[in-house]
Order: structure tokens, then C-alpha cells, then sequence
């Protein structure tokens, strides 16, 4: 068993791809909206390309919702943003939501013919680590990145979980990559929220007034639910234990 990390979707191995369990991690923000979302009643979500895709797949679905961002901004007409706080279960309780992100979303269309896919992030790093490892296949933690560019949080998420997996798993072997992304983690490993100050697009979160999403995506383990994308029936759901 292999633990790897692709710092971003561009170049990805789709080789090795088809043969992995792929964990999606898009801390700031999408991953987390996936999993509140989920957590919160919704009966799926599903990732589109651009925002064109999710107002045509609106049509013959009246009670979808369709959120997403660019560049961090709310898209116009849109029922929601990229904002955990907006997914309550009042808001998308029994809901689809189709879904368009800067990153996140690219990325898990990008996973697209993997073994399995699942979405991680600090909020369910514990839970994800446990799926990843389920089936003792070899895992795939695969960045979104920032616009084709690594993103610190997600690198330092990468880490923390391929440190959990190869603690948890003494046969699993890492690879360069993934070595380099638990010594990059290590310093974060029981101070998280430092991402704050660190990370250049935590701070640019906060400079738009979105510090509350900031420290609702740097908090650790507190969720179990692992979302899972489903290709075949082009959504995402809470995988079943």
C-alpha cells in the first residue's frame, strides 16, 4: 500500500489514479462546505465546472439550489456561496445542491475513475484518514491547490493525513511527496489555527470579512461524516459505514 500526495490536479498520474482511494481536500473552502452540507441533511451535492454548467443543470430540478464562488466571491444569482455557515440545515436540509468552486470542484471532477473518492479536511481529518485506509488500497491525497499553485492549507491537510495513515498502517510505504508533506505539517499538527496567519489565502478570507469561515474550516476532527463522490450517479453523498 502507497500513501502519495498530489499538491494540485495539474499533471495528475491518472494511471495511478484508477488505482487508489482518492481523498479531495479543498480546506478553504470547499471541502468544508461538502461535509457541513452533508452533516446538515443535504441529499447531495453535485460538482460542475463552471457556473454555465450549474444554471443548466437547474433545469427540470425546481427544488435544487446551486452555490459556488470565483476567486472567493459569490457568484451573482446564486443561492449560495462558498461559506460554511450558509450550509444549515434549514437553508439545505433534504436539498441538492449543484455546486461550482475555483478549486474544489476541479478537483474532484479531476478524481473522476478512481477506485473511490472522498472529500477531507481538518473538520473530518480523523474520518477521513479512516476511509482512506478501509479498503488497504493505495491512497491519493490530492491537493485542489490554488489556481494551478500549491495552497499551504492543503498541503499541511495532505500531511497531517498521510502522517495518520502511515501511523495507523505500519505496511503502507510514502513517497517522496508525501514524506515532504508530513515534515511541512509536523509544526501544525497540535496548532492548526496558526494556518491563520500563515496562509496567504486564509488572510485574504479575512480581509473580505470571512474570518468566521477561516476558523470554521481550520478546526480539527470535528466531524465523522467522510462525503463521498459517486460518479455513476454524478453526486456526492455521505459514504455509509
Amino acid at each position: 500500500m502507497w500513501v502519495d500526495v498530489a499538491v494540485t490536479p495539474d499533471g495528475l498520474d491518472h494511471a495511478a489514479v484508477t488505482t487508489s482511494r482518492v481523498l479531495v481536500i479543498d480546506v478553504l473552502r470547499a471541502s468544508t462546505c461538502i461535509v457541513t452540507a452533508l452533516a446538515n441533511g443535504c441529499a447531495g451535492i453535485v460538482p460542475v465546472a463552471t457556473p454555465e454548467e450549474a444554471r443548466l443543470r437547474l433545469v427540470g430540478q425546481p427544488d435544487a439550489l446551486v452555490a459556488g464562488e470565483r476567486r472567493g466571491e459569490p457568484l451573482e444569482g446564486f443561492d449560495l456561496g462558498n461559506s460554511p455557515l450558509e450550509f444549515t440545515r434549514e437553508r439545505i436540509g433534504g436539498r441538492i445542491v449543484i455546486m461550482t468552486t475555483s478549486n474544489g470542484t476541479r478537483a474532484l471532477l479531476a478524481a473522476r475513475g478512481a477506485m473511490a473518492i472522498g472529500v477531507a479536511a481538518f473538520v473530518n481529518l480523523g474520518a477521513a484518514a479512516a476511509w482512506a485506509l478501509d479498503r488497504r488500497h493505495n491512497v491519493l491525497l490530492l491537493c485542489s491547490g490554488e489556481r494551478g499553485a500549491r495552497s499551504l492549507e492543503d498541503h499541511v491537510c495532505a500531511g497531517l493525513l498521510a502522517d495518520r495513515l502511515l501511523a495507523s498502517e505500519p505496511a503502507a510505504r510514502a513517497t517522496t511527496v508525501a514524506q515532504e508533506a508530513v515534515a511541512l505539517a509536523a509544526p501544525y499538527g497540535k496548532d492548526v489555527a496558526r494556518l491563520a496567519e500563515d496562509s496567504s489565502w486564509a488572510r485574504h478570507l479575512a480581509s473580505r470579512g470571512r474570518a468566521l469561515d477561516v476558523a470554521a474550516c481550520l478546526s480539527v476532527d470535528t466531524s465523522t461524516l467522510v462525503p463521498e463522490y459517486r460518479p455513476n450517479v454524478d453526486k456526492v453523498v455521505a459514504a455509509q459505514g
